[in-house]
């Protein structure tokens, strides 16, 4: 690959996680707390890139012509290279969503592993208690002072769609969409299933107590009262 082209996809690929920082993208793919790290290491990207050009420049003036070797190099296999880069500034890939749900394990996020030891807090007042799902399913699956029996709850999430079920689903993440799994709450009724895969939905209810085990890999079962469309979040992803 000649240097030009390596230092104009140093630029771009540093101005493209600069872009997805500053609009939001890049949570689709690291936790929030990672938004000043890809400025930093974008806007590094874009300056040794820039540096780099005036460097080249500057030293082709300088240097003595000299008689061509007789051999051509096509640029075209370099110049695919952009295309990955080009395509985050264009169009960036969505978050992770149902696909990845039916392909990874749901389970019980990994502090309700204390949760033997530590009893939960009781719920909030009010009459209805808004949950995040890997919180929901935690103390359905290890509560055993039972906190979330007989309280309306709402939990938010995408609709995902197998093996005749209707589940909400959230991905969770320790660092980046890399590491991401699943907690899912199987919907009963049959509002829910009217919604396609991946789409967001509220829902209004109680947990069906008993009903996250091992077996099912903590998916406890959700009566709802109300389904809601809601647009996708900015943040899709749990923590």
């Amino acid at each position: 690959m000649k240097r030009e082209t390596q230092n104009i996809l140093l630029i771009l690929l540093g101005g493209a996680l600069v872009k997805i920082a500053v609009n939001g993208d890049y949570l689709r793919y690291v936790k929030p707390a990672q938004q000043p790290w890809i400025i930093a290491g974008g806007g590094v990207m874009v300056l040794l890139g820039a540096v780099a050009i005036v460097r080249d420049l500057v030293t082709a003036r300088q240097a003595v012509p000299h008689e061509h070797d007789g051999h051509t190099h096509s640029a075209r296999p370099a110049w695919l290279l952009l295309v990955p880069v080009l395509a985050v500034f264009l169009v960036a890939p969505p978050a992770l969503g149902a696909d990845s749900v039916l392909r990874t394990e749901a389970r019980a996020p990994a502090s309700a592993a204390v949760a033997n030891a530590v009893a939960f807090p009781p719920l909030p007042a009010g009459n209805v208690v808004p949950l995040p799902v890997n919180e929901f399913v935690s103390r359905a699956g290890w509560d055993a002072a039972g906190t979330l029996n007989g309280r309306t709850v709402s939990l938010t999430g995408f609709v995902v769609h197998t093996g005749g079920s209707t589940l909400l689903a959230r991905l969770v993440i320790s660092c980046c969409a890399a590491d991401a799994f699943p907690v899912t709450v199987r919907l009963r009724g049959g509002e829910a299933g009217h919604f396609a895969s991946d789409a967001w939905i509220r829902v209004t209810g109680q947990v069906v107590p008993g009903t996250a085990t091992k077996d099912n890999s903590y998916t406890p079962d959700f009566a709802p009262v109300s389904v809601t469309p809601v647009p996708t979040p900015k943040d899709p992803y749990e923590y």
